[in-house]
């Protein structure tokens, strides 16, 4: 079995998407330049970028994540060509998924998890996003390790990865492993349990 890893990109000041996200502004005003290290960044950060998807068996993702990205996705998914399977943590199912998609709906984080751990098998399980589904599989003790792609811009505002009061105990880490760029500071952090 895979590892499962919560990897999001985020300000300084803590927030993985500015402030006015819509689905037309999927990462909020000018929040893009959050993921500027994976489209634009050197070699350092496209290697850990392709070292990271050649792992991957499986992504999870929440409604909000999807709504607001899945015009730039289309069928393929936030992997392009990759195609890995997307399992979308949701009550319903939307009415225009892509025809030939790779989206699953499933809904809770337990039965999301169960799923993508089955289409893995032995390579890993992402947890993208957004800040909720990623406080839960953490507050829930889901996570083996989280990785950060923390980019040198404060938002000031938008949506935080960690707010108050959002786990009821400590969540104790081991590491980091850092990779420090002009683009980004990657931090990877194994969870303890």
């Amino acid at each position: 079995m895979g590892t499962v890893i919560f990897d999001i990109s985020m300000s300084l000041d803590g927030f993985i998407a500015a402030s006015g996200m819509t689905p037309d502004v999927g990462m909020g005003v000018d929040g893009e330049r959050l993921h500027d290290w994976a489209f634009a960044g050197d070699e350092r950060d496209r290697e850990l970028l392709e070292q990271a998807g050649a792992r991957l068996g499986a992504v999870i993702a929440g409604r909000r994540t999807y709504d607001n990205s899945i015009r730039w996705w289309g069928a393929d998914g936030p992997t392009g060509p990759a195609r890995t399977p997307l399992f979308v943590v949701s009550h319903d199912t939307p009415d225009d998924v892509p025809e030939d998609g790779v989206y699953t709906f499933v809904g809770d984080i337990r039965s999301a998890l169960h799923a993508a751990r089955a289409t893995a098998g032995d390579k890993d399980v992402g947890i993208m996003g957004g800040a909720d589904i990623a406080r839960q599989y953490l507050a829930e003790g889901l996570v083996d390790e989280i990785s950060i792609h923390l980019v040198p811009v404060l938002l000031g505002s938008g949506t935080p990865l960690f707010g108050d009061a959002w786990i009821d105990r400590h969540v104790k880490l081991e590491g980091p492993v850092v990779v420090d760029t002009d683009a980004a500071t990657h931090l990877r952090y194994r969870v303890v349990k």
